[in-house]
């Protein structure tokens, strides 16, 4: 069965958590951008590890789903370090990270500091160092000079109301690039990435592949896959990824 509680990061800010126990490694989810532990596919883990006995924990960041805390008032260093701190609170063992978009690029920042903690790493449409590849990059000079005058602009979303970036996510993200050295991962590694994503190209799949150091690699490329990967097949193939990292058939 699985229990829920709240975490005080510290400062008086509370981040909500889900956890079953089970058997050995926990799987911890990683939500996206503006995303949650309620979503489609972490909670379709969290069924198919309560199934199979194994532990699992959800969490949301500061900012996101029932935590506390602005979400303009966060980064990607903020947001490692609240995952970092349920994490800290809540694991003991070894794990099995699994990060969807922002979430690959905060599993991986994780994944650094846990060494053989770390049991596996799966990531789905990983978005690392997007905040400086995909945000900035894309920006016109004259967004480029609203967000340095104002310190944020808006732009249109197409997963709802617009989405606020503010000039310290990016200039904290340029502090948490994972792209520019490699990367040693001490464990099995797994990137799923669909080939029909409008928001992360598919080729960052292959260049954060290239990037890490790992004894067992592969990279699986979904030929009509979007950003979410959130269909029933593709649900099953993430699945079937997870499986054998936590020393199951496949489910």
């Amino acid at each position: 069965m699985e229990t829920t509680g709240r975490l005080d990061r510290g400062d008086g800010t509370h981040l909500a958590w889900a956890q079953l126990a089970g058997a050995g490694p926990c799987v911890v989810f990683l939500p996206g951008l503006r995303s949650d532990m309620g979503g489609s596919k972490a909670l379709a883990v969290r069924d198919f590890c309560e199934a199979q006995g194994q532990a699992m924990l959800r969490l949301d960041y500061s900012g996101h789903g029932e935590s506390e805390g602005a979400f303009t008032d966060g980064t990607i260093g903020h947001w490692a370090a609240d995952a970092a701190a349920v994490i800290a609170a809540r694991v003991a063992g070894p794990m099995v990270l699994i990060g969807s978009s922002m979430g690959g690029w905060i599993g991986l920042l994780l994944a650094r500091r846990l060494g053989a903690q770390l049991a596996g790493f799966i990531g789905i449409a990983a978005a690392p160092d997007f905040t400086e590849d995909l945000m900035w990059a894309s920006m016109t000079p004259k967004e480029r000079g609203l967000l340095e005058q104002q310190g944020r602009i808006e732009i249109a979303s197409d997963y709802g109301e617009n989405l606020v970036i503010t000039r310290a996510l990016i200039e904290d993200g340029r502090r948490h690039l994972v792209l520019r050295d490699r990367l040693a991962l001490p464990c099995r590694v797994r990137l799923l990435q669909g080939q029909a994503d409008p928001d992360v190209p598919w080729e960052t799949a292959l260049r954060l592949a290239a990037h890490i150091e790992s004894p067992d690699l592969q990279t699986i490329l979904i030929k009509d896959g979007d950003h979410r990967l959130s269909r029933p097949g593709d649900i099953d193939v993430l699945l079937g990824l997870l499986a054998p990292l936590l020393g199951q058939d496949g489910g």
